[in-house]
């Protein structure tokens, strides 16, 4: 088994910015419609919410990105990141999924200032 790992922290504030600049542009372009209704239902504290699931789609993109193929394509929004029952964070990938990785997981958390996400993806032995 393999195993890769990504982390990313972003300022809360950057995402705040880009979400009430490019008001529904930027939020169709990186968010599912269920990220975004998790979310908005968090009202006052929203962005720290938006800030940790960017930090954490960019996380996944760091961990996998040594193990895909040029042909493999993945966008913002084929990943999905949504709490289970228990508040813990899972990550979902819609359509594109590396064929060769055999688990994901991930932590995020956030503060009045910063969002940061860790994630770790475990990956098939390649054949010889």
């Amino acid at each position: 088994m393999n195993v890769t790992c990504g982390t990313d922290i972003i300022e809360i504030e950057r995402i705040k910015e880009l979400i009430e600049n490019e008001k529904e542009k930027a939020i169709e372009r990186i968010y599912t419609e269920k990220e975004v209704e998790y979310c908005e239902s968090k009202n006052n504290v929203k962005y720290q919410h938006y800030a940790a699931r960017f930090a954490a789609k960019e996380a996944i993109f760091k961990a996998i990105s040594n193990k895909l193929s040029d042909k493999f394509e993945i966008s913002w929004r084929d990943v999905e990141i949504l709490n289970d029952k228990n508040g813990r964070p899972e990550v979902k990938f819609i359509g594109n999924r590396p064929n060769n990785m055999e688990g994901i997981e991930i932590s995020l958390s956030h503060c009045k200032i910063y969002a940061v996400a860790t994630v770790i993806a475990t990956w098939k032995d390649e054949l010889k």
